[in-house]
């Protein structure tokens, strides 16, 4: 009797669902170095940091130093951005509700970046990748705010967030 072949097995193939690439991606990140690994994200910190740096020294409160507000040299109206270099100015400083009345959307957005650029940091010093999606229900939700801050700081009863 002779006796049969084992059948061989195929290895098995590889992940080629949806988030493929994303897998490999991810994987690839995995094998970069930590320095490799930390350029990104420490680059964008210190350019960030030399920015709020230079707001902090050059005050946007002394006239002469940065362009005046186009649309309120123009109209009168504050923009979205007014008191913004006034607000970071301030928190370079370390005063706070200073900056909440400069522009309170723009120290918002100030903390929002500081944590993403922090969880960036840290994702990337554990060989995580970062991804950030924003959907649009998100964008549209964003410009909500945005428009409606901008419409409040213009009234009469919301001169407490004008500049």
């Amino acid at each position: 009797m002779t006796a049969e072949p084992t059948p061989r097995t195929a290895p098995p193939a590889p992940y080629a669902g949806p988030y493929a690439a994303d897998l490999r991606e991810a994987e690839e990140f995995r094998r970069r170095g930590l320095g490799r690994r930390l350029v990104a994200p420490v680059v964008t910190l210190a350019g960030v940091g030399a920015a709020f740096a230079y707001v902090g020294v050059v005050d946007p409160n002394e006239p002469g130093h940065y362009p005046v507000c186009p649309l309120l040299r123009f109209t009168g109206l504050y923009c979205p951005g007014c008191g913004g270099l006034r607000s970071a100015h301030a928190v370079a400083h370390g005063e706070l509700v200073t900056a909440l009345g400069a522009n309170a959307l723009a120290v918002a957005g100030y903390a929002v970046c500081a944590v993403l650029l922090v969880v960036w940091l840290v994702r990337a010093v554990r060989a995580t990748p970062t991804r950030i999606t924003v959907t649009p229900a998100w964008g549209w939700a964003l410009g909500a705010l945005t428009a409606l801050f901008t419409v409040i700081r213009n009234l009469p009863f919301g001169s407490a967030l004008a500049p």
